[in-house]
Formats: structure tokens, sequence, C-alpha cells
């Protein structure tokens, strides 16, 4: 395989010269020497040409999931900075064989959520994440229920920011996408007590991107093979532009290889630890910024959670502690 991915000036990684370089087995990080399961980073894989990622397929596996309301859409005119609300009824009342269709429509956008529902598609995920783990397991051992979220649309169209409780491989399979990734440690982008909101309840009302705060996120630039890990809580957003878009050539596929491991779920015992302390009145610091502290507010964390399951009836999030 021949690739490369150049570093230019500013905030984007761009395709630059390329050199000859062995193919990844299975998702390779591009600068290994600096890779971290605590840190943003690019990666290549070569699941771009594997038959489940393939267009036909996915509309096939769209078919099967629409009936469990796994088909995910989000409201025309959505911007990086809208809310990220998405619901399982087309906007314009099309069954998902029609969507599927007329996908190279500008502006098309369906994600297909938990795709290892499908057995074939769970054996897909253990197939990447088995190639994985050595990227992981040194830094973060105890992965644990790894998911697939497969994004397809057509430019222009976008994601909006948003976080997720999951480390995640984020992968392209086809077409051209830029991924805008903010560091999960920056509070200026996303404050605490809205880390905190997410992780225990799930809500993403108030995470939402302030325009004067771009300039804080690292601009992806991907296409068929790249990729970008980014860690749990990391802000992220998506945008498809039009400029590689050919006759016959017009669909970006993606998917978001996700998974926890006993740090998030430690991290998330914290913020469970965290927001009863911030209701108390007190300024809690960030989880991983103190090792001691976190190692006291964990099984804290833990207990207030299995509190409000036994007496709140309370229904966890996945991964909440």
């Amino acid at each position: 395989m021949e690739w490369t991915q150049a570093t230019h000036s500013g905030k984007t990684d761009a395709p630059g010269l390329h050199r000859a370089a062995p193919a990844p087995a299975g998702i390779a990080a591009v600068d290994p020497a600096r890779f971290s399961t605590h840190v943003m980073h690019a990666i290549r894989h070569d699941y771009a040409d594997h038959p489940l990622m393939q267009l036909p397929r996915l509309a096939q596996l769209a078919h099967d999931l629409m009936p469990s309301r796994q088909c995910r859409f989000i409201r025309p005119g959505t911007t990086q900075t809208s809310e990220f609300f998405h619901t399982p009824k087309t906007p314009d009342g099309l069954g998902i064989d029609e969507v599927f269709a007329r996908i190279e429509e500008p502006g098309s956008w369906v994600a297909l959520y938990n795709v290892q529902t499908d057995p074939h598609y769970a054996a897909f995920l253990d197939e990447v994440m088995a190639g994985a783990r050595p990227l992981i397991e040194p830094e973060q051992p105890g992965v644990f229920r790894v998911a697939g979220f497969i994004f397809i649309s057509a430019p222009p169209s976008v994601t909006p920011f948003h976080i997720d409780r999951e480390n995640n491989f984020w992968l392209q399979i086809r077409g051209r996408k830029i991924m805008t990734v903010f560091d999960h440690a920056d509070r200026a982008v996303v404050p605490a007590r809205e880390v905190e909101e997410f992780i225990v309840h799930g809500s993403l009302r108030n995470v939402r991107l302030d325009p004067a705060l771009r300039h804080h996120g690292r601009d992806f630039d991907v296409g068929p093979g790249d990729g970008v890990y980014f860690p749990a809580t990391s802000p992220h957003m998506t945008r498809t532009t039009t400029d590689w878009v050919r006759a016959g050539d017009g669909v970006s596929i993606s998917i978001g290889v996700v998974f926890y491991t006993a740090t998030t779920r430690h991290l998330a015992r914290v913020h469970q630890c965290n927001r009863v302390l911030r209701q108390w009145g007190l300024q809690p610091s960030f989880p991983g910024s103190s090792p001691w502290r976190d190692a006291i507010k964990a099984p804290l964390g833990r207990a207030f959670a299995l509190a409000r399951v036994r007496m709140l009836h309370y229904v966890a999030p996945p991964g909440a502690y």
C-alpha cells in the first residue's frame, strides 16, 4: 500500500507527498512512537475494502436495523453548532430503502447505531479490535462493550459537535471527510459540569460548540484508509465538503469503533462523585488531574450511582460506573 499523512502548517492533517510504507495490520498509528490512548492521534487502517463496509451491504444492514430504531437521522439544516439531536424517523417520511436509493443526493445523512447487534458486524468489530488491542492494552487494559456506529452521508453534510463516553477508533471507509477533534481535557470547550451531566444522565443538551473556540480543535482531512483515535469525552464533529465528489463517487462512509476500558470506567466513577460534590457547593478537580484524589473518589462515585439505581430506579447510561 502506498500512503503517508503529512502535517502542514496550522492544525489540519492533510494528505501530502506519498511514500512507500508497509500496509498496516488492521489499525496502525501514523506516528507509533507518539501514540497514546490518552490523546488524539492520526491512524491508518485496511478495512476500506472489507465486504461488510460496502454500500449495498450497508443498505441491507440498515433495512434490518430500521425496525429496532437503530437507524438515526438528523434534522435538515443541522450545523456543527446545532444540538446533536437525532431521531429514528426519516425527516421526509421516506422508507429506509428509498433513503439508500437516494443516498447520493446532496445533504443525505443516516447513521446506523450499535451495529454489533447483527452477528456479522459483531464479528467484524471483533476483527477490528483484535488488530487494535496492541495499541490499547499497554495503557488501558480491560476492554469491554465494543460497539460500532456507521455514518453514511452525501456532501455537503455535517455531524454536530458532541462527546462520547467511549474511546473511539474512527475509520474513514469511502469518500472524504474532515473530522475535528478537541482535547478532552480542555474545560473551556466543554465545562466540567456538562461532562458530568453527560456521564451521569446522557444529556448533550448543553454540549454545544462556542464558535469563538473553534480554533481549539484539530482538523483531520481523511480519505479511505485514514482515521483518528480519540479518548472518551473528546469533543468532536465532522463536515463533508463537495470538492472530492465525482460521478458515481459522492458518498462518505465512516465507522466509529468504540469501546470502554477499566480506565474509562474509573474516570466515569470519578465524574459521578464530582457531580455530587458540585451539588454540595464544592469545586472538585477534573478526573486525571490528581490520581490520589481520583483513587478516593472512584469508589464513592460507584456507591452514589448504585444508591441512585436502588433508591431512585436510576437507569445509568452504558459505562457510567
